[in-house]
């Protein structure tokens, strides 16, 4: 690939320039219509390349073949993956990406915004970027990198390998997803469309991670039902449920059991939203652990905290729903550890050290593993994610790039 002339700088600017912020109170799906304009653009850009079977259908997933050139009849399907949606943590409206040449290791002070000042001290990841062009946003926004690195990851391999037949490799189905950052990704996939065997998501973070691990998640909704009465006249009567739900979030442990307090392998309870009046009060909690067991344990837990407190007002009672959000990929991906395996070899073919990673967190990866299609996570350079000081190294998706090439190669050898 020494004199191919990547594109994926000139398509990750235009694609972050793209307003696709997923809605988390959204019953539609996608979450947010505006999604599917960068799913048209990229729809009319697969169709640019000559891929076969290109659609993008009413959900909003973005399908592409590229055809096996390979001898051998007998090769699995491959899928490469990223989503096309940005977190709704922050505003993803009027991205302005700006690229810093050779950067230095000094503080990069965003435009927009000079309180945004991106540190090596913040984000020690840099530090190994010196030399590396930087893209990051203006210091309003976010900058995208998660997922659109990986959109142009993948676009970017596309056009190499349309303009380079005599790579061999079998065939290849590109996938792209709405809604993965509110945990919706791929809730309305239809896989016998799709009609891949193994995929990899390139979603990851630094160069050379390889994550073939995330959490085990569940939802639980507390519902807490108070007694109310005029409060003119509510002495010894009145119960406000807001005021229990208030003392139950109290009483839960202050330096364990926290997205705060935890790290590595540890898993935690963690409260995202409460609401409610008087007589009724709603706490939504996620549940993580890289061990789904222990998720029943966290639930117990926090049941019975919640039962101790409850037990202190007569006539309140309360309702405790849990629901199965996704689970550990690693419980596929250690049946088929060949498809890690390859990417760990490409990687070392293009001269990246891999690292074998755990996301503390889950990726479209983990309900595609569980629907069929193992599919652990590559890295794409993207950093900081969901913040205005996201940033991403130019150099890091290239070597993506390049990882892609490879493995395809690797797969067409060993099947």
């Amino acid at each position: 690939m020494e004199n191919y002339q990547h594109t994926v700088e000139e398509r990750f600017i235009r694609y972050v320039q793209i307003d696709t912020t997923a809605d988390p109170t959204s019953t539609t799906f996608p979450s947010s219509m505006k999604q599917k304009d960068l799913g048209k653009l990229l729809h009319d850009e697969l169709i640019a390349l000559q891929l076969s079977e290109v659609e993008m259908d009413e959900w909003g997933y973005v399908f592409a073949t590229i055809p096996s050139n390979s001898t051998n009849p007998n090769l699995p399907t491959i899928c490469f993956c990223s989503h096309m949606d940005t977190a709704p943590d922050c505003s993803g409206t009027n991205v302005k990406p700006l690229v810093h040449r050779n950067y230095t290791g000094q503080p990069i002070t965003l435009p927009d915004d000079n309180n945004q000042v991106i540190t090596t001290e913040r984000h020690p990841y840099l530090v190994q970027k010196i030399g590396d062009d930087i893209i990051t946003a203006s210091g309003l926004t976010l900058l995208g990198a998660d997922d659109k690195a990986g959109v142009a990851i993948i676009m970017d391999f596309v056009q190499f390998i349309q303009e380079n037949p005599n790579i061999p490799h079998g065939p290849i189905r590109i996938l792209f997803t709405p809604d993965e950052e509110v945990g919706r990704g791929v809730e309305h996939l239809d896989m016998k469309k799709l009609n891949a065997d193994y995929g990899y998501t390139l979603d990851g973070g630094k160069l050379g991670d390889i994550e073939d691990e995330t959490f085990s998640a569940d939802a639980v909704k507390v519902t807490i039902h108070g007694i109310s009465a005029h409060p003119g006249y509510a002495k010894n009567k009145m119960v406000n449920a807001m005021k229990v739900a208030s003392e139950f979030i109290t009483a839960l442990p202050k330096d364990k059991w926290s997205p705060e307090t935890t790290q590595d392998r540890e898993g935690f309870v963690h409260p995202v939203s409460i609401e409610g009046g008087l007589e009724t009060a709603t706490i939504q909690f996620i549940i993580r652990d890289h061990i789904t067991e222990n998720l029943r344990e966290f639930e117990n837990r926090l049941e019975l905290i919640l039962k101790m407190i409850i037990e202190q007002y007569n006539g309140v009672h309360y309702t405790f729903e849990i629901s199965e959000q996704y689970r550990n990929m690693k419980e596929v991906l250690q049946t088929v550890p060949f498809v890690t395996e390859y990417a760990v070899q490409a990687m070392h073919k293009v001269g990246i050290q891999p690292n074998s990673t755990i996301i503390r967190g889950g990726t479209d990866g983990s309900r595609l593993s569980f629907m069929g299609l193992p599919c652990p996570n590559i890295f794409t350079g993207e950093m900081a994610i969901h913040s205005k000081h996201e940033y991403v190294s130019i150099q890091d998706m290239q070597k993506a790039v390049k990882t892609l090439v490879e493995l395809v190669q690797i797969w067409e050898k060993h099947q």
